[in-house]
């Protein structure tokens, strides 16, 4: 679960290989557990982190999995070699995962509407399709980014009290109009999975996909239940990591309720990626992201981003909740997988473990922009418009050569790879500049798990 402003703003990027990688062919294999090592190790040198958990496969080739760092901070305890951790929203998959096996069995569609199962929900007008709620384009309002939510997270209440909470929220947008990060829309897919398979959530995970996998580690999490070998959650405070806040596991349900291992997070991968979850068309559905109403393509499909790690092709899922941030990776074109487990809450990224470690192991990617078009300095201006529940402001600048963006979270302006069709690039966000009949300019703004339109300002 992400109560962040937008996950997907420090992702990093891939896009337009245009050269071989470089680097790890040449790299002794034998080398490379200590090479990863010391990669991870770097991270949590400046104790900014509590410890970490890291997987890295390649093939049938288990490079990397261990623990590093501290399980407990107080008690002065390593990490464990198959250490529990809250996985937040990697738990998507899974959900997403459910919705398709559900739909194998014809007990629902993708297509259907949300009111076929929850019928006294209020969709103000909106046809909501399963489908929209899988890719995070309903217009639904995120719960986590409701200032009330802070009220009840900590309590425990009946799942009815959170729907309750945001049900009459207008929507941010018409279904299919934009992609917003949404965990209410992950929560009403777990109510359908129990409505539908008359069966709780976590019994349907743990039985259809964990027992499956061979996922013997992995659980719906617990704030009451002794779970042996989970680690303990480290929030960042103005001096350092500090206990984590108290959340109640009713809240994160099918949008990050998970525990799981990196060990056991392989194994789904491997399960999934190679078959043994969904038919060949469900597991494509998965992967395969869809379109918003004007055409624009997603990068999100259905509980999975499909983009890249510096240059490298993955199909992946982040998370975060409180004490915890996680990646869970696989790179199709190398048969890879990296996972990266972080008991804190805090300024050491996954994503950043995550690329690290995808150059060091699979190579590093050569990138190259095409030629800037004629007259792109006509495209710089402000361009403004929201995102989850917050403004949000990119402002494009000429260069010599090009363009430049100042992106939200960024200290300083990037400059912008121009991709063609009217596409530019800075990481892993894709910025559409395009002119209108109007005669205004809009600005398509993807960053994989958000994609709106921002106008120009006169």
């Amino acid at each position: 679960m992400r109560t962040g402003f937008l996950r997907a703003l420090a992702a990093l990027p891939f896009a337009f290989v245009v050269g071989p990688a470089a680097g790890a062919q040449g790299r002794d294999r034998a080398a490379l557990p200590a090479a990863v090592d010391s990669v991870v190790q770097s991270f949590l040198k400046d104790g900014k982190a509590a410890g970490m958990s890291v997987a890295v496969v390649k093939g049938r080739d288990t490079i990397a999995l261990k623990g590093y760092g501290m399980a407990d901070l107080e008690l002065d305890v390593p990490t464990p070699p198959r250490a529990i951790y809250e996985i937040g929203s990697v738990t998507k998959q899974f959900t997403a995962a459910s919705i398709l096996l559900l739909q194998e069995e014809g007990k629902l569609a993708l297509d259907d509407p949300l009111t076929r199962f929850l019928p006294d929900y209020p969709t103000q007008g909106h046809v909501v399709t399963l489908r929209r709620l899988l890719d995070h384009t309903s217009g639904i309002k995120g719960y986590t980014e409701l200032p009330a939510f802070g009220a009840i997270m900590s309590r425990h209440l009946p799942k009815d009290s959170l729907v309750a909470l945001f049900k009459n929220e207008k929507f941010l947008f018409a279904p299919g109009d934009a992609e917003d990060y949404n965990n209410s829309a992950y929560f009403l897919l777990g109510l359908v999975i129990e409505k539908v398979s008359g069966m709780s959530y976590a019994d349907f995970v743990k039985q259809r996909l964990f027992d499956k996998a061979g996922m013997a580690d992995s659980r719906y999490c617990s704030e009451r239940t002794i779970m042996k070998g989970k680690v303990l959650g480290y929030d960042t405070g103005p001096a350092g990591l500090v206990n984590r806040g108290f959340i109640d596991h009713t809240y994160p349900y099918a949008a990050g309720s998970l525990c799981s291992t990196a060990g056991d997070l392989v194994a789904w991968n491997r399960a999934l990626h190679g078959g043994r979850i969904l038919s060949a068309a469900s597991y494509q559905a998965m992967i395969t992201p869809g379109t918003l109403n004007d055409g624009s393509p997603l990068r999100y499909a259905k509980g999975l981003a499909v983009h890249g790690f510096n240059g490298h092709r993955t199909i992946e899922h982040g998370g975060g909740i409180n004490g915890f941030l996680s990646e869970s990776a696989y790179f199709p074109d190398d048969d890879a997988i990296i996972i990266v487990l972080i008991n804190s809450a805090g300024p050491v990224s996954p994503n950043a473990v995550t690329a690290a470690l995808a150059d060091l192991v699979l190579g590093k990617v050569t990138r190259e922009a095409k030629p800037a078009p004629a007259g792109f300095a006509a495209l710089a201006g402000k361009y403004a418009g929201r995102m989850r529940s917050a403004d949000l402001v990119v402002t494009i600048a000429a260069a010599a050569t090009g363009l430049t963006a100042q992106l939200p979270r960024q200290a300083t302006a990037q400059p912008l790879r121009y991709l063609g069709n009217d596409t530019w690039e800075a990481d892993d966000t894709r910025l559409t500049i395009r002119k209108g009949a109007s005669g205004a300019y809009t600005l398509r703004f993807d960053a994989v798990y958000g994609s709106t339109l921002l106008a120009r300002a006169p």
